[in-house]
């Protein structure tokens, strides 16, 4: 059986310079509630990676729903970033690594 992860790349706006400490507020909530809802299996924020701000990986039923998820993300949802999505076909020992 296939498995799937999606993988969200938080991509810095133009006005990611104004985010304010509610904004980041409003953001690890929504990490929280993801969290609590089994939704994310890991998340966190790049360093010396200009331009990007963080990544969020889904385990979410499909591409749809993690796009989603992605639009609701408060730094996307009020201007101060954008994203992309990436499907991750996961490799690991139950599947021989795709062998």
């Amino acid at each position: 059986m296939e498995k799937w992860l999606y993988v969200m790349t938080i991509k810095k706006g133009k006005s990611y310079n104004k985010v304010t400490k509610a904004v980041i507020t409003r953001h690890v909530e929504n990490l929280k509630q993801l969290d609590a809802d089994g939704k994310i299996m890991l998340c966190g924020p790049f360093q010396g990676y200009p331009g990007v701000a963080g990544m969020v990986i889904f385990k979410t039923e499909s591409y749809e729903e993690a796009e989603a998820l992605c639009k609701l993300e408060p730094l996307v949802a009020e201007g101060y970033a954008t994203y992309t999505l990436a499907s991750l076909q996961v490799a690991d020992k139950e599947n021989n690594y795709l062998l």
